[in-house]
């Protein structure tokens, strides 16, 4: 385990750092209370998901509903299933009436300090469009539970990226 004297700042920007420990060097979130990761699933059996492009990837992506906790000076201090509401609603128009804490743990060990905390989206109402913030261009997709891995393959086969994070969430279906 490193000491804090043997972690040095590499770079510093608006949303993120650049460490090194040893010769290991990792990106590091600044200013935000953690990352939620939402695994929604309708009534009607069917996954919500999201696609956005993603400019470190260079491609559109399939993914999860997610987003980072108390990131702004009108979420700091909120709680995680606080921030997992606010995002699937923001992201998707879905709201949960039910958010159960399901696992958590790092998406990219080798590369970033992030821990996602992942959380199982019950009761869904759509109640907004969805689509993400000004910042975001999110489309939302709401899949049968049956069909996702062929619509992914699907959406792979046509370039886009799938987050692994949507094979996560059918384990957690198929768990439930």
């Amino acid at each position: 385990m490193a000491s804090e004297n043997s972690v040095e700042v590499i770079a510093s920007g608006r949303y993120l750092r650049l460490m090194r420990w040893d010769n290991w060097e990792y990106a590091q979130r600044v200013d935000i209370g953690g990352i939620v990761g939402i695994v929604a699933v309708t009534d009607n059996d069917e996954l919500v998901m999201v696609e956005q492009y993603r400019p470190a990837v260079g491609k559109r992506v399939i993914e999860l509903p997610a987003g980072l906790v108390g990131d702004t000076s009108e979420t700091k201090g909120e709680e995680f299933i606080q921030a997992a509401q606010r995002e699937l609603l923001e992201e998707t128009g879905y709201s949960a009436s039910t958010m159960v804490p399901i696992c958590e743990g790092p998406p990219s060990s080798g590369t970033t300090s992030e821990v996602i905390s992942m959380f199982f989206a019950k009761g869904l109402e759509k109640v907004g469009e969805g689509g993400g913030d000004h910042s975001e261009d999110i489309t939302v997709h709401v899949i049968p539970v049956a069909d996702v891995p062929a619509w992914v393959e699907r959406q792979r086969q046509n370039g886009l990226l799938i987050d692994l994070r949507i094979y996560t969430g059918l384990f957690f279906i198929n768990c439930r």
